[in-house]
């Protein structure tokens, strides 16, 4: 006696919406074995940590303004101990800048790539899982800001709102969302005919339960990625703009202190090279892991893990 389809259905268990959901992607405890078992990306990781944690520090360990004249112009890192990092032409504290623009560097960073996610996912999820002409006219939105010089763009909207903390990392973000939903777009038109999907409408599910139940999780490999350069695009994105004097006046960050130091080049180089080192442990710190992320979380290589 042959079985019917229904019966079969029946016997292979839970809908297909609960089912195949989660194949797209390797699962959490994989991935993450996948990264730790990665050096390079536990080397970035390490990186970050330091980085994170002198930012931490820095109220504490230098309590006064960072921004404060506390010794002598132009002491060389190691002539005083009380200062290891030397201090620049006004008689500031080079460690006590470092440390501080790394609180400055990571908050704008981190926070600007949050913002150009939340926009992106929000404009690329909608086009791809809307279709027709929704998703041709985002599609042109897209398109048009991605023709716009992002860095232009970036320097006209700060010079307009004033330069503060909170108006460089909403236009960070504001300039840096157009490569997310993209991505993004393409994801959603991908998946949104999958068969996963296609079983959690016959369930009855509601689009909202579909794009952030059910799409936007296998969505996510990509995404997590992109934001891991996505901060480090922010870090010097901020560094370019207080190195150009567009960066906020009242704290320090790496890109002043590398427009404050150019001045005096040829004869106090360090006041250049540290918070220019800074920044790229930074970035490199950043790429490491997005690059240990990216092999986690491709399914294709966590078959290999």
């Amino acid at each position: 006696m042959t079985s019917s389809p229904m019966t079969l259905r029946l016997a292979e268990g839970p809908p297909a919406a609960d089912r195949v959901a989660a194949l797209p992607a390797p699962a959490p405890r994989r991935a993450l074995r996948a990264f730790l078992r990665n050096p390079t990306a536990l080397s970035g990781l390490a990186i970050l940590g330091v980085v994170a944690a002198a930012a931490l520090a820095a109220p504490f360990v230098y309590p006064d303004d960072p921004l404060g004249m506390v010794a002598q112009p132009f002491l060389w890192p190691g002539q005083d101990p009380t200062y290891p990092l030397g201090t620049d032409s006004l008689g500031r504290d080079v460690a006590a800048g470092v440390a501080h623009g790394a609180r400055v560097s990571l908050l704008v960073g981190f926070a600007a790539a949050a913002t150009g996610l939340a926009l992106g996912v929000l404009v690329g999820a909608t086009a791809g899982y809307a279709g027709g002409r929704i998703d041709r006219a985002l599609g042109r939105l897209i398109a048009l800001f991605q023709t716009i010089p992002a860095f232009i763009l970036l320097v006209v909207l700060v010079a307009i709102a004033q330069p503060s903390i909170p108006a460089i990392t909403l236009a960070i973000g504001a300039t840096s969302w157009p490569t997310v939903a993209r991505l993004t777009r393409a994801e959603f038109r991908s998946l949104r005919e999958k068969d996963f999907v296609t079983a959690a409408r016959g369930l009855g599910y509601g689009p909202l339960r579909i794009v952030f139940a059910e799409i936007l999780p296998n969505a996510l490999p990509p995404i997590v990625v992109t934001a891991s350069v996505m901060v480090a695009s922010g870090i010097l994105m901020e560094s370019a703009l207080s190195f150009m004097g567009l960066g906020d006046p009242n704290v320090v960050s790496w890109g002043s202190m590398i427009g404050s130091g150019r001045e005096v080049l040829r004869s106090a180089w360090y006041l250049t090279a540290i918070p220019g080192v800074a920044i790229v442990l930074s970035v490199l710190a950043l790429n490491l892991v997005g690059d240990g992320l990216n092999d986690a979380l491709n399914p294709r290589l966590a078959g290999e893990a």
